[in-house]
């Protein structure tokens, strides 16, 4: 049984309330979440630790394979213990770890690795603190993830950073380079400049999985891409994207990846010429995210845009009928600036959304590549999406915060936006050192 890699938990943070959750007899235990995570009473009436218990289901646990178990935690009274198992979610209750602390009333990270003894897609994981006494405890930043052979998510080789490096070793601005960019895992973008499109995913996959890292996938063949602008191409009819979806999905086949689907495609919905168009649009987003959610080691995300084009409300119904139900969740702020805070806070809008429309357990990643200064200019001013001065990169790839699946590098860093702001002359898609050191200086 193949792994999920990254983080198991659904709404650790307990920022979609306790959406994910369950609570044991509501005579023994009650649950709510006032914005600062779960907090979770027990009565007088539970007198074991298990009488009174909350938690989750349905995870996916493979034998051998390293967990870390991670969560904060504190209680209305000093002394107060709490009972954390990971295990099986039914009959015979196995656990595979099985951790008592003792909370006091300030809030303390426990972090626990093991390696799972169990094949499992129904695991469960629950925290048990009946005790006889009124007792309410506080829960937040809830995590299960699972690392691969070496951890950790693969480094592209072949990146356009990587191939300047290679060819230009002198550079004076080639340790710079290697050092910030070269040696960071982002995302490789598949589009209409890859020949043989199976062949190539395939290689790429094959060489993640010889490392036992997780490769980031960015999927950019839209038919109509990018609406006629700088990115403009993609496939040439939807009958051909389709295809290449198809392609795309058997080269990845049950090897684990995590993969980005078609940036700006939903965002730019509005840039269609008519409704004909825009069903299209959203029928082979839709398609795309069928076809690789039926993957069994693949995490997807869809697009969803940035913090300040479209609306919560919109991009929710844009993602509900793009089949986001399908997928673990959406990107957000691919190729943008905006700060962690603010694309997390736009995400947990769009999450709230799709809940109201019926999709209540949507995960979101952030686009950290170039967000380190965040969006705004010196003046306070929103700056331009294409190559704008004063930007600086961001938080490597890593497990997220705030309430996101993942920070990741989606976006390439170097790579220009297009012929614009200070990469004027520089096409889109192509790596400039120039680019590249401004973003490391921040200039």
């Amino acid at each position: 049984m193949p792994a999920r890699y990254g983080d198991l938990i659904t709404n650790g943070s307990f920022t979609v309330g306790t959406t994910g959750w369950w609570a044991g007899d509501p005579a023994y235990v009650t649950m709510a979440t006032p914005g600062t995570g779960l907090e979770a009473t027990t009565s007088t009436e539970a007198v074991n630790l298990w009488d009174a218990l909350v938690g989750q289901d349905n995870l996916l646990l493979r034998a051998e394979c390293r967990y870390t178990l991670s969560f904060t935690a504190r209680a209305s009274q000093p002394g107060t213990t709490l009972r954390a198992q990971v295990g099986l979610g039914a009959d015979p209750w196995t656990p595979t770890i099985d951790k008592t602390v003792t909370l006091s009333t300030a809030d303390t990270c426990f972090t626990f690795p093991f390696t799972s003894t169990l094949d499992t897609a129904t695991g469960q994981i629950s925290f048990q603190f009946g005790q006889a006494t009124a007792v309410t405890v506080y829960l937040t930043e809830v995590r299960l993830t699972c690392s691969t052979v070496h951890e950790g998510f693969y480094v592209d080789p072949h990146s356009n950073a990587a191939k300047w490096l290679s060819a230009n070793p002198d550079d004076p601005r080639a340790k710079k380079i290697e050092r910030s960019l070269v040696r960071r895992p982002g995302a490789r973008w598949f589009g209409d400049w890859n020949e043989d499109i199976k062949a190539d995913i395939d290689a790429y996959v094959s060489a993640a999985a010889a490392k036992g890292q997780l490769p980031i996938i960015t999927l950019y063949n839209m038919y109509n891409r990018d609406s006629g602008g700088q990115s403009a191409g993609g496939a040439l009819s939807p009958e051909e994207y389709r295809a290449w979806i198809d392609a795309a999905a058997a080269a990845i086949a049950d090897r684990p990846s995590l993969v980005i689907v078609e940036p700006d495609s939903l965002a730019q919905l509005g840039a269609l010429p008519s409704d004909a168009a825009r069903r299209e649009r959203t029928a082979l987003v839709a398609y795309a995210a069928q076809a690789l959610s039926a993957l069994p080691a693949t995490t997807v995300y869809l697009d969803g845009g940035n913090a300040t084009w479209i609306r919560p409300a919109e991009m929710a119904v844009r993602l509900r009928d793009a089949g986001v139900d399908h997928v673990r969740g959406f990107a957000v702020n691919v190729a943008n600036f905006d700060a962690v805070d603010v694309c997390c806070t736009y995400a947990t809008q769009i999450t709230t959304e799709l809940a109201r429309l019926g999709v209540p357990k949507a995960g979101f990643v952030v686009d950290t590549s170039r967000n380190g200064s965040g969006a705004m200019d010196a003046e306070g001013q929103h700056v331009e999406w294409c190559n704008p001065v004063g930007r600086r990169l961001g938080v490597p790839s890593s497990i997220g915060v705030g309430g996101a699946d993942y920070l990741l590098w989606i976006k390439a860093p170097g790579d220009s936006d297009g012929s614009c702001g200070v990469g004027t002359g520089i096409p889109a898609g192509t790596f400039s050192p120039y680019l590249a050191e401004r973003l490391i200086d921040g200039t």
